[in-house]
């Protein structure tokens, strides 16, 4: 006999809602714990599925054009909404990365090179150091007011009138986390990163902060380090 115990139904309106393992929300699959591998999953399938075709289908073989169909067919596919699923699992980000790890290697002349060499030479970023700033960025328009939501709800400012010796001043409260889920999210994740933000990082205007989130100041943050 099994020992789970049994889960009540839910009535709403007078119908039973079932339980059910994984949900869709906003084209996010999540599973009942909030964890995104599932999705990375699917999307990591699909990715490969659509940059396939982009190598068999167009007849140009030019390494740069292909690139830019590769940036306007698959990568929206991998880093739609990453901002709340943005993956932490090595496996995970292992995963996403494969798909344009592999692109890049079938391109012409490209066999040969190391994946790091690779994006160099196609003025590329890996997927991981893409969606830290995807977070980056979003974390500045909530505070900064660019985008109409609560910024409270997500981030408790601690600004300070002159710059720190350890960072710039415009640093966030880190909330404590007793859960990976926790210690995972947006709100927790992003926090992390920001605090760390070296001096040479400009938060005049959104502009200038996206111009100095570069490849030399945000690969540190990054798990992974392809080779």
């Amino acid at each position: 006999m099994s020992n789970k115990p049994k889960q009540s139904s839910l009535i709403l309106n007078a119908k039973s809602i079932p339980f059910v393992e994984e949900v869709v929300d906003l084209g996010i699959k999540m599973d009942k714990k909030f964890r995104f591998t599932s999705h990375v999953a699917a999307i990591s399938c699909k990715g490969h599925k659509r940059a396939n075709l982009i190598l068999k289908c167009f007849h140009s073989k030019d390494t740069f054009s292909l690139l830019a169909a590769f940036r306007v067919y698959v990568r929206p596919i991998l880093e739609h909404n990453c901002v709340v699923w943005n993956p932490f699992l090595l496996k995970d980000i292992n995963a996403l990365e494969r798909v344009q790890r592999r692109f890049t290697k079938l391109l012409p002349h490209f066999k040969n090179l190391t994946y790091h060499q690779r994006l160099s030479k196609l003025g590329i970023e890996s997927l991981e150091l893409r969606c830290i700033r995807a977070g980056l960025l979003f974390a500045y328009k909530l505070v900064f007011g660019p985008v109409d939501m609560n910024a409270e709800v997500f981030f408790k400012t601690r600004f300070t009138t002159t710059n720190s010796r350890r960072g710039h001043r415009y640093k966030l409260f880190l909330p404590t986390c007793k859960t990976s889920m926790r210690y995972n999210c947006f709100s927790c994740r992003v926090v992390r990163v920001w605090n760390c933000l070296p001096d040479c990082v400009v938060f005049t205007s959104y502009r200038a902060f996206k111009a100095s989130l570069t490849r030399s100041v945000l690969a540190k943050f990054c798990k992974v380090h392809f080779t």
